[in-house]
């Protein structure tokens, strides 16, 4: 049974955003039928797609872009390069950005993965509604973490740099047991 703070109308597994990432999985560059296994995670582009970027995400099967988009062109670009599923960030307030979900449920075959902006909004137990994974965005700062069995990972910013912090994105291995998560410098290469 699903359990979530939400009313099962609102049900984060039964999304059409979760529609959309199946069929993008499904209709991506590698076999039909097969799950994504190389997702990209890119967020906080903020209007700005940097070709290190474009670079760092080449080769995935899937890309999830955590919000602050910015810019529509960002999610067509991306799409260039392969699927995506985007989530609407907090400066995601343009007439363009009101089709964005506030969340997204991905499956990647028997992984699921839920994805916000800001972290700060999960309004629901990820484990008890059967969420593997959690990205999130908003804060600039890359990292993984693992609570409660459910490993949080945010990709960083990908656009104009923000005080200090790196320019990063994420690059999510599900074919690697365990799980793999890269972050890339855009500046420095691989961190």
């Amino acid at each position: 049974m699903l359990h979530s703070r939400k009313p099962p109308a609102d049900n984060p597994r039964k999304t059409p955003a979760k529609k959309q990432a199946s069929l993008a999985g499904k209709n991506s560059g590698h076999s039909a039928g097969k799950p994504p296994r190389k997702i990209a995670v890119i967020s906080d582009t903020h209007g700005l797609l940097r070709e290190e970027a474009v670079d760092a995400l080449r080769g995935s099967d899937l890309i999830i872009h955590a919000g602050d988009v910015g810019d529509p062109k960002i999610l067509e670009a991306l799409g260039q390069i392969s699927p995506v599923v985007a989530v609407r960030g907090n400066v995601d307030t343009a007439e363009w950005a009101k089709s964005l979900p506030e969340t997204a449920a991905v499956e990647a075959g028997a992984v699921h993965i839920y994805v916000l902006h800001d972290s700060n909004a999960l309004d629901l137990d990820a484990k008890a509604a059967g969420f593997h994974i959690v990205v999130s965005g908003h804060s600039h700062k890359p990292g993984r973490s693992e609570r409660n069995g459910v490993v949080y990972i945010n990709p960083g910013s990908a656009g104009p740099r923000r005080f200090r912090l790196p320019i990063t994105v994420a690059r999510l291995d599900l074919g690697a047991t365990p799980w793999r998560v890269e972050f890339v410098d855009l500046e420095q290469g691989e961190e």
